[in-house]
């Protein structure tokens, strides 16, 4: 995704539904928008996404979440394929109440572990020169430093998303697959090791949109019978992983 499409400010909803469901659902949702153009090169319409999750020694952004703060960040190294030449994306997801913001800032991967262990962010670690993406790499890298955050856990899942054709203000996903896996290191790893189930055989649904809720979204989760709920793959996958590996998280 380039930097021109992502929205810095949206209304998320998520809903966990099944697979009928979600075939169902994808049905309804393609009569008001259209396949990315990331699924619609790919197998089953779905892309791969790969996070590392930031945090720091006492786990701040996992406790924020668990404890209901309404003023919470989620810090996160994002990739999509592996490779010398493909870029991290340096994310922070902020939320406040139900208003998702991010930062994103397209970093080359050859100055990713730098950047995180302290060194000073500046134009030539970036892919696009700007002066909103040095903002965003210094904020996000900011936020690594106050909380000496390090790598925590790579999520891997499968995104199927559709969008207006000459905007994403209006957009819904279905993530699949959603795996979780132990990481104290910046590893891009495409095949996780010894990951856990997150949600299952369960599909995660988004709504989101930046501006009005869309009418016919009202008329999708009426019709389904939808109930909104929560789906934290970082902190989700944080629980799965100390009930199947007995991680003590205290000590994580």
């Amino acid at each position: 995704m380039t930097e021109s499409k992502l929205q810095k400010q949206r209304f998320e909803y998520k809903y966990i539904t099944n697979e009928n469901q979600a075939l169902a659902i994808r049905q309804f949702v393609e009569s008001y928008l259209y396949l990315d153009p990331f699924g619609s090169t790919q197998p089953n319409r779905s892309y791969p996404v790969h996070s590392l999750y930031l945090d720091s020694a006492n786990l701040k952004t996992y406790t924020d979440t668990i404890n209901g703060s309404r003023n919470r960040f989620k810090l996160r190294l994002r990739y999509y394929e592996n490779g010398d030449d493909a870029p991290v994306y340096f994310e922070v997801k902020r939320r406040h109440d139900r208003v998702i913001s991010k930062k994103r800032a397209v970093v080359h991967r050859e100055f990713a572990e730098e950047l995180v262990y302290g060194a000073i962010p500046s134009m030539h670690h970036l892919v696009e020169k700007t002066n909103e993406q040095f903002m965003a790499l210094s904020y996000v890298c900011n936020l690594i430093g106050s909380l000496q955050a390090h790598p925590k856990t790579h999520i891997k899942y499968f995104r199927e998303a559709y969008e207006l054709i000459d905007s994403n203000s209006v957009r819904v996903t279905f993530d699949r697959d959603v795996c979780s896996e132990v990481m104290h290191k910046l590893d891009y790893k495409i095949v996780q090791e010894r990951p856990v189930s997150v949600f299952g055989d369960k599909v995660i649904l988004e709504l989101k949109f930046t501006d009005r809720y869309p009418r016919w979204f009202h008329d999708l989760v009426l019709h389904f019978g939808l109930s909104n709920g929560s789906a934290a793959k970082y902190v989700d996958g944080l629980v799965k992983l100390h009930h199947h590996h007995h991680i003590t998280l205290e000590k994580y």
